[in-house]
């Protein structure tokens, strides 16, 4: 296998890092100059960056191209896309409310810290079921959010955001499982 192929999970993580600021821009401009256009750009590359999300984790398992990076960058750049997504859509147009996107950051930055501990430790925690549904329902809400399909009629903005809050409930139980499974991380506790 070329060097190329061997990257390619991990060279789809950086494209995902790299899609946060062009989304941004293109969302700030869809706000600014008020162009649905833009808008949509920016559910595109959202929706873009969402599907590099699950082609790079399934070819890296699948082709056995687990990688320290890709350990560390792959959850990374999955949290700084989500939060700049709802952070957007709280700060520019208020279309997520402030506690979810509290929720969300929170919710991050404990995970993120568990991590750093359990690398220290030499501890693989494991994502949980409970994640990923968080993360499927998440990506699709944010991006029928994105599309403003919530404003073609009441059906969607039902589904949009019932699909949003959906993935806030596996949010917050996926964090508490999180903390359950690295309990050990604490025993000075």
């Amino acid at each position: 296998m070329n060097n190329i192929n061997k990257n390619l999970p991990n060279y789809l993580t950086l494209m995902r890092v790299g899609m946060i600021p062009i989304y941004l821009v293109f969302f700030y401009i869809s706000v600014r100059f008020n162009m649905i256009e833009m808008r949509y750009l920016a559910a595109i590359v959202f929706t873009l960056a969402s599907i590099t999300d699950y082609y790079d984790g399934m070819l890296a398992r699948k082709y056995n191209l687990i990688s320290n990076f890709g350990k560390l960058m792959d959850p990374l750049a999955d949290k700084l896309l989500v939060v700049a997504v709802v952070m957007s859509l709280n700060y520019f147009t208020n279309e997520i409310n402030f506690i979810c996107v509290f929720l969300i950051v929170m919710r991050e930055l404990i995970i993120s810290a568990i991590r750093l501990v359990a690398l220290e430790e030499n501890i693989v925690i494991a994502a949980s079921k409970l994640g990923k549904y968080k993360t499927a329902t998440q990506m699709v809400s944010l991006v029928m959010i994105l599309f403003n399909i919530h404003k073609i009629n009441m059906f969607f903005y039902y589904i949009a955001y019932g699909l949003f809050y959906i993935s806030m409930f596996f949010l917050v139980f996926s964090l508490i499982d999180y903390i359950i499974k690295s309990k050990d991380l604490f025993k000075f506790l």
